[in-house]
């Protein structure tokens, strides 16, 4: 009876097994690390690690790194719902080529993507000397920050979405359409309940990804401390000044913040999975 309660019941033998080798692996490749992390920090106190993290950099950096990804994922997650709804939807030609394109940022090096991304911006490159005479720049600014990490998350959202309106019945949509509901409403009430739970998975994996960004990102943003400096390049300039609990105290600073958006993601979607019957 115990061991019932440990697992659900399934046709396939050998859950002792598989659970072993899942947490062994999940144990090496993220508990170790995260808890050597935190074992460190405990090692150096509460107080120490406080006056570590406390000066203006860090928290300029951190405030940038944070706000920046959650600016870029709130925009992958409007705009990669459209290109998923389009790539479905839709047959158009070239549609194989835009399907092929969206998962180039997962093969790509992002230091590759950066460099790209610099030389179309900077204000010697192509789009940079269109928008130099509009007063905008992209290049060394916090804009530019946008730009590779919208680059660098799109294909979270868009991959995650994209199953989900695939296996939409679109006779519920066209029941909506029947009893008069406009295509605001039944896009409102019809289908996004039915996506959030998907479009909220691939939030938190494009803003997840986003903030630990490094290689797109340090190319294109100028690294000027204060204003568009990121919190990972702050830790590789600790660590090669030797500086390792500095480096540590950013890294759990990072850990906390993040883990605390997003636990507040997967409440969300718990939230919205219980609204539409899933849980």
């Amino acid at each position: 009876m115990r061991a019932g309660i440990l697992r659900s019941p399934s046709p396939l033998p050998g859950f002792g097994l598989s659970f072993g080798i899942m947490m062994a692996v999940l144990s090496v490749v993220v508990l170790l690390p995260i808890g050597a992390l935190l074992g460190r920090g405990l090692m150096i106190g509460a107080a120490d690690l406080w006056d570590m993290v406390n000066s203006r950099r860090i928290w300029s950096a951190l405030t940038l790194s944070f706000r920046a990804a959650l600016i870029a994922s709130l925009f992958n997650l409007v705009f990669g719902l459209m290109l998923a709804w389009v790539l479905v939807r839709y047959r158009f030609w070239g549609r194989r080529f835009v399907d092929a394109a969206v998962d180039l940022p997962f093969a790509l090096p992002t230091a590759v993507a950066g460099i790209a991304l610099t030389a179309l911006y900077a204000p010697s490159g192509v789009f940079g000397q269109a928008l130099a005479p509009l007063g905008i720049r992209v290049a060394y600014t916090e804009t530019g920050i946008w730009m590779a990490l919208i680059f660098i998350g799109l294909p979270f959202v868009v991959r995650t979405v994209q199953p989900v309106i695939e296996e939409l019945d679109r006779e519920v949509e066209e029941a909506s359409a029947t009893l008069g509901a406009p295509r605001s409403y039944t896009l409102r009430r019809v289908v996004l309940p039915t996506l959030t739970p998907a479009l909220l998975t691939g939030f938190a994996l494009a803003l997840a990804r986003s903030v630990g960004e490094y290689g797109s990102v340090i190319f294109i943003a100028g690294n000027i401390p204060n204003l568009t400096e990121i919190a990972p390049l702050l830790i590789v300039i600790r660590l090669e000044e030797y500086n390792y609990d500095a480096a540590a105290a950013i890294g759990i600073a990072m850990l906390v913040i993040s883990f605390a958006m997003l636990l507040g993601i997967n409440v969300i979607q718990i939230w919205s999975r219980r609204r539409i019957g899933l849980v």
